[in-house]
């Protein structure tokens, strides 16, 4: 899994059908303190995140295995919304 924070959405009004309905998330993979790295990337939402969260990323075949993509063609999912995290016994990020 891959802490990163989503930074827009991406609207599709034609794609698979097993995809249908699902919410295309653009994301950032980011530090442990929530600084921004690397390239940008869509994921498939399933925890209906919002812009400016950080969240838990799945991706490859680990994205495929939820009930909601098991057999669908994705290579990244939102599987949470962080609260806070602890790195080496400090708060480094609190969601406000």
């Amino acid at each position: 899994m891959l802490i990163a924070r989503v930074v827009g959405t991406a609207i599709s009004t034609i794609k698979d059908e097993k995809v249908q309905g699902r919410k295309l998330l653009v994301l950032k993979q980011t530090d442990p303190t929530g600084k921004l790295i690397g390239k940008p990337f869509v994921a498939v939402d399933l925890v209906d995140a919002g812009e400016g969260e950080l969240v838990l990323t799945g991706h490859g075949s680990s994205a495929r295995q939820t009930n909601l993509t098991k057999d669908c063609p994705v290579d990244a999912v939102v599987v949470a919304v962080i609260d806070h995290l602890n790195v080496d016994d400090k708060v480094v990020f609190r969601k406000e």
